[in-house]
């Protein structure tokens, strides 16, 4: 059973609370977030990507780097821009994009639980991104952006959450890129109370976004317990920073890919071996599929139509018949020669928020030599795979609306 409880949040007035709020750290470039957080003095930004106040060039991973990063989390707080609740709350944070609507709570997951796998993952880390986030956890002794995790949806938590509803939010802000933001404070000691119990019955919580956040988040806290003689287990270092959202608001976007060449292959010898592969190929398709196991490709200017055989979405494995698997064992590897997405220079990943321009863009630019438009991975395919133990294919899921961080921040102590 699930462990989720209130804590004693640091978070920006509401006048701040727009200025404040920022897009997670690993949505942005080092450049990309200097430009995003040009002018902009309280963006938070300035904590989660603290290289971009110091010289071009720095090492990312650089002591000086994390150290700039508690010393703007610290000014914040000394300049009254950020505040500590008086008493431990959850919190009701609602994103809004276009007609959708998703309400998660705001509260503290357990470590334990994400070490013993109550706390179910789909993905694997990477070493340098993991150990980047533990150094700055350490450094700020805080959880400055939130991991965001589903379950599957519980009417009694969605009634408290329907109630809340009912107050004017603290925050209400529309960001920049047109998503509005809003957060209520559960203070209620009753309804923080019922959530708590809610949670207890809630079977496993899943890591949807933030895996290397969540796993960073894990091992300083066992880190501090190990080396804590007094420890009991009920010490902030426990819990970790998260946003809670029923599995069934959740939408998910395409993860689409873009390859630099043809792997020596003409443009006619490639089709051909995609047909080969089992895929019915036709020449002037759809740019966006529509269905499981359809694929938009654009190459040399046109857009195909790829369908990929019954066999390869009957597949018994949940991982195999994956549209991202599909692609992967039977164009990127055998044909492309895609080996290891993960590592391979050949291969990038655009998310299905930039659109399908982006990937005509790239491939018109002469950067990439084709591109591929995938049917999104839903939620359900997610929860199967993280029931089963298994890890999805790198780059299966793009969540939006991204959460913000600076929202609320937990302090380890």
């Amino acid at each position: 059973m699930a462990t989720v409880r209130p804590f004693k949040g640091f978070r920006p007035l509401p006048q701040y609370a727009a200025q404040v709020a920022a897009k997670p750290y690993d949505v942005l470039s080092s450049e990309e977030a200097r430009i995003e957080a040009q002018g902009k003095p309280l963006s938070f930004l300035h904590v989660g990507k603290p290289e971009i106040d110091l010289p071009h060039g720095t090492d990312l991973y650089d002591p000086a780097v994390y150290e700039k990063g508690k010393e703007n989390l610290q000014k914040l707080i000394r300049d009254g821009i950020l505040k500590e609740d008086p008493h431990p709350y959850f919190y009701v944070y609602a994103q809004t994009m276009g007609n959708h609507t998703q309400y998660g709570i705001i509260g503290c997951a357990s470590v334990q639980e994400y070490l013993n796998d109550t706390i179910k993952k789909h993905e694997l880390t990477r070493k340098d991104k993991e150990d980047d986030r533990t150094r700055h956890v350490k450094v700020t002794n805080a959880h400055t952006g939130p991991i965001f995790l589903t379950y599957h949806a519980e009417p009694r938590i969605d009634a408290i959450v329907d109630r809340v509803r009912l107050v004017d939010p603290t925050y209400n802000f529309v960001a920049d890129d047109g998503i509005r933001h809003q957060l209520l404070v559960i203070s209620d000691e009753r309804l923080i109370r019922q959530l708590v119990e809610h949670f207890g019955r809630v079977n496993y919580l899943y890591v949807a976004d933030g895996h290397h956040r969540s796993a960073a988040a894990a091992r300083v806290g066992k880190e501090i317990a190990d080396a804590n003689p007094n420890h009991k287990g009920d010490e902030e270092y426990n819990f970790f920073l998260a946003v809670l959202f029923p599995h069934n608001q959740l939408r998910i976007m395409e993860y689409n890919r873009v390859v630099k060449d043809l792997n020596a292959r003409s443009e006619e010898a490639f089709l051909e071996e995609i047909k080969q592969h089992k895929f019915t190929v036709q020449k002037s398709g759809q740019a966006q599929p529509k269905v499981k196991g359809e694929y938009g490709m654009y190459l040399n200017g046109h857009w195909y139509t790829l369908k990929a055989d019954l066999s390869y979405l009957t597949n018994p494995d949940p991982v195999e018949k994956l549209d991202v698997s599909i692609l992967q064992k039977n164009i990127l590897a055998p044909i492309l020669g895609i080996d290891d997405p993960r590592t391979n220079k050949r291969i990038d990943f655009v998310g299905g928020i930039r659109g399908i321009k982006e990937l005509e863009k790239r491939v018109n630019s002469g950067e990439m030599a084709v591109a591929f438009a995938l049917y999104p991975t839903s939620i359900e395919e997610l929860l199967t795979i993280a029931d089963a133990g298994k890890i999805m294919p790198p780059k299966s899921t793009w969540f939006e609306p991204k959460l913000r961080d600076g929202v609320v921040v937990h302090f380890l102590s």
